[in-house]
């Protein structure tokens, strides 16, 4: 554990008022610290009151929570739009993209407070602990980091969860009254994750009674809802149910009108098996209901609008700029440039797509935009417009080289 610097005691933790991050505020006081508890709005279902009275009876000098939704979707979510981030074909990185914000934030109280340490509650197998602390030391390089989960000291005296009821009983720290769900959630307003406890066995279906964010299939409705969405290099800028008249332009509405549709027809669930940075597989549930809407729509008005070699090599960089977010590098020179040329790349994404959202699927119905590369006259059958058929016979006969090359050295394949 880091050396305690006498002129200076303040520890700032990343504070969510469970289990682990209440006995770990009571722990480092014992080691003698000053703890700010820290917590950050990022659209979660959290009563921040409570956690505030629950931080300072338990010993907190001070509570900081910072609203940070409206910065968590303009600046984390909307850019992995443009992006069309997706970590290994499906993930749509909810808590990836969460943890530079959060820790923005916290390093923000870190400066404030005059605190030379950050402390958090994640564990030592998990992704977290390296967005966390990767993130920190890119913005406050000189910041020293108190991982409990870590240190030889805390790990062996606290080796489950039995440990942590019997130190939190033993020093007046309030339990949950029902048991805690056998699995760890996070929330925000982009998804919801679920992972271990009963989940870490694969060959499990996950229970039906585990989704929060999304209906079961049982309870969708019949009528689709048709929603209008129009982006402006590729953010999305404005929402409109065509059918209820409704239209939301501020990106905070945007975000929580299209978790409220997906959440009614039970789009962006899924399950996998994925890959840890930290070496290891894991199995996690994951529900992105506005997220999936607005991923499917930018694919779409992308599509339209975007040169096709200009956009075959922003795709090929979607697979690393999502492991770049993943492990925790959203805060590097890679990550920089990555959305740099993202950005670059969305210069004329403008236009609308409307899609019918209608029992777990997102379908497109329609795009427009005044930045189209799509000619009706060129591409149509019953034009001839200012293309000449004939000379698809050179370019046949020109990709055809090799085809031919390659049977003369190798054979039939008959």
């Amino acid at each position: 554990m880091s050396s305690l610097k006498d002129e200076n005691r303040n520890v700032v933790l990343a504070y969510s008022g469970g289990l682990d991050t209440s006995c770990i505020l009571v722990w480092l006081i014992e080691q003698n610290y000053e703890v700010i508890a820290y917590m950050a709005n990022i659209g979660q279902d959290e009563d921040f009151n409570s956690a505030k009275e629950k931080a300072l009876k338990l010993g907190a000098k001070d509570f900081v929570c910072l609203d940070l939704r409206k910065e968590f979707v303009e600046d984390y979510i909307f850019p992995a739009i443009q992006a069309n981030a997706i970590y290994e074909d499906r993930y749509l990185l909810g808590t990836s993209l969460a943890r530079p914000c959060i820790t923005k934030g916290l390093i923000k109280v870190a400066f404030e407070k005059n605190a030379a340490y950050i402390s958090h509650g994640a564990t030592g197998k998990g992704n977290d602990q390296v967005r966390f602390e990767l993130s920190s030391y890119a913005l406050k390089p000189d910041i020293e980091v108190i991982s409990p989960w870590k240190i030889p000291e805390f790990y062996e005296r606290f080796k489950g969860r039995t440990d942590l009821f019997n130190y939190a009983s033993a020093h007046d720290i309030p339990l949950p009254v029902t048991p805690k769900n056998p699995w760890s959630m996070d929330a925000n307003l982009l998804h919801i994750s679920y992972e271990s406890g009963i989940l870490e066995k694969p060959e499990c279906p996950a229970p039906d009674n585990i989704y929060q964010m999304t209906s079961n299939p049982s309870d969708w409705p019949d009528t689709a809802d048709l929603i209008k969405i129009e982006f402006k290099k590729g953010t999305p800028v404005n929402v409109t149910n065509l059918g209820k008249s409704v239209s939301f332009s501020d990106p905070l509405d945007i975000m929580n009108y299209l978790n409220e549709i997906g959440k009614i027809h039970g789009i962006g669930r899924i399950d996998l098996v994925e890959n840890r940075f930290v070496g290891m597989k894991s199995r996690g549930i994951y529900e992105t209901p506005g997220g999936t809407i607005l991923f499917h729509a930018h694919l779409d008005i992308e599509l339209l609008t975007m040169d096709r070699e200009v956009r075959k090599i922003k795709q090929s960089l979607v697979p690393k700029y999502s492991e770049i977010i993943y492990n925790g590098f959203w805060f590097s020179p890679e990550g920089d440039f990555m959305r740099d040329i993202i950005t670059k790349s969305q210069e004329n994404v403008d236009g609308s797509v409307t899609v019918s959202v209608f029992k777990g699927n997102v379908y497109i119905k329609a795009r427009e935009s005044n930045k189209s590369l799509y000619n009706e006259t060129l591409v149509s059958m019953d034009v001839k417009g200012d293309y000449e058929p004939s000379d698809a016979a050179g370019f046949i006969k020109i990709n055809a080289v090799r085809l031919k090359e390659n049977y003369l050295q190798r054979g039939s394949k008959f």
